[in-house]
């Protein structure tokens, strides 16, 4: 009896030895796609990596097609902004209601408010994106805001 026990142990650390040194299928990695940036200027980045159906886009800005920040202050450079987003998101299949989270950085955190009126706008309130918001000591262009976001493809 004494033997068998021992036997039986011996049999299950084996086979527990045996499971363990199989080869595991590993999954393969998701395909990353970088994006250049389509503009005249000369930018070290990509506008939007693709990793699997998760996009990151790199921070917008308010401007318009000539690449200047539109006038009248941080509400219009928000809508400008969320504008220039939409446009990315759907040039890669994607839609402000993928957005599943933003950053934002403001050039005064005192326009906060000012920014989330704009802001909350352009998101349904059953979708709105997790956020973090915070100051800097200024921005690209002397930009009042500049938004990242990561957001699913459809």
């Amino acid at each position: 009896m004494k033997h068998a026990r021992s036997l039986m142990t011996l049999t299950v650390v084996t086979f527990a030895l045996t499971l363990s040194a199989e080869p595991r299928q590993q999954k393969s990695a998701p395909s990353v796609e970088y994006s250049s940036a389509m503009s005249s200027t000369s930018r070290n980045l990509s506008d939007v990596v693709r990793v699997g159906d998760l996009l990151y886009l790199s921070g917008k800005l308010g401007t318009d097609s000539s690449g200047k920040l539109v006038p009248g202050g941080i509400a219009a450079e928000t809508r400008q902004t969320l504008e220039n987003i939409r446009g990315m998101l759907e040039k890669n299949g994607s839609s402000l209601d993928q957005v599943v989270k933003c950053t934002v950085m403001l050039a005064d955190i005192k326009e906060w408010a000012e920014m989330n009126s704009a802001y909350t706008t352009f998101f349904r309130k059953e979708r709105l994106p997790a956020r973090s918001a915070f100051g800097t000591s200024g921005l690209v262009l002397g930009a009042r805001v500049e938004i990242e976001c990561i957001a699913t493809v459809k």
